[in-house]
């Protein structure tokens, strides 16, 4: 693995995190978890700050075993604005996190993750509104097929992923929400060209000469696909300083295979 590409990003989760200790069978971590809401003129807003390291030590363990140490962290925020028959909710999620183990020098990425999302909503009947929605999906450093880290397999922008959706939403309460819409644009990006050319996350790929393999043309970049577009949201306090949050979003090209469904579903449980 690259140090160098991720390494400023572990230094500012870990200006909020303290230092683990170190043991014959310690397994010791620090975390750090900033709330900080506020609702004025309208607007609902908040953001979840979490950061934490963790250490595990072992030497002479007849169980058996590995010495670790794993960065994680986690920037949670939203911003929610209600007026007379309208909702505007804008949501940003940024992850990361490493882990290093054994007698290993490089540092494993063990989550990568940039999600916006911003949604506009007016109402309709009832708990039923008229929706457009624009989300952006992409990650923050190089991801290697492990444990082999000179084969890179995903980059910033490598996959990044537009959806521009127009549909209607059921939100009967602040923690749930499903929306789907009919009219959906998904743009995917790669935007590394030896990942291009190989068709990776969907694009087209290379033309190659069959017989002196010479590159007659280069892989596509961007991938541009029409279809339906669903999305369910649930999130719930499950009891005190404990929170479940769940994404699932499904897209069916009308065109190209429309059976194949994409499936993004992600579970957070926070404490």
């Amino acid at each position: 693995m690259k140090d160098c590409c991720h390494i400023p990003i572990v230094l500012v989760f870990l200006v909020l995190s303290g230092h683990a200790g170190y043991g014959q069978n310690k397994e010791k971590g620090k975390e750090l978890t900033i709330h900080v809401k506020d609702t004025v003129d309208g607007w609902d807003k908040g953001c979840i700050v979490t950061s934490n390291l963790s250490q595990t030590s072992l030497w002479n363990w007849a169980a058996g075993g590995q010495s670790s140490v794993a960065i994680t962290g986690l920037l949670s925020a939203y911003a929610t604005e209600t007026t007379g028959g309208g909702l505007w909710e804008n949501n940003f999620d940024l992850a990361y996190g490493v882990l290093k183990q054994g007698n290993t020098k490089a540092w494993w990425k063990t989550d990568d993750k940039i999600d916006l999302t911003s949604k506009y909503g007016k109402k309709a009947s009832g708990k039923w509104y008229y929706a457009a929605l624009l989300n952006f999906k992409t990650q923050l450093a190089p991801g290697y097929n492990y444990p082999d880290d000179s084969t890179k397999i995903s980059d910033l922008l490598a996959p990044g992923y537009v959806i521009v959706a127009l549909g209607v939403e059921n939100k009967p309460e602040k923690e749930f929400g499903l929306y789907v819409a009919p009219l959906t644009l998904k743009l995917s990006m790669v935007n590394d060209q030896e990942l291009a050319d190989a068709g990776a996350f969907g694009v087209e790929k290379a033309i190659y000469d069959e017989t002196t393999g010479a590159k007659i043309s280069g892989g596509k970049k961007t991938r541009s696909e029409l279809g339906c577009y669903a999305r369910v949201f649930y999130a719930r306090d499950v009891m005190e300083n404990v929170t479940l949050k769940t994404e699932l979003d499904l897209f069916s090209n009308y065109v190209d295979e429309p059976e194949n469904i994409d499936v993004n579903w992600e579970v957070l449980l926070n404490m």
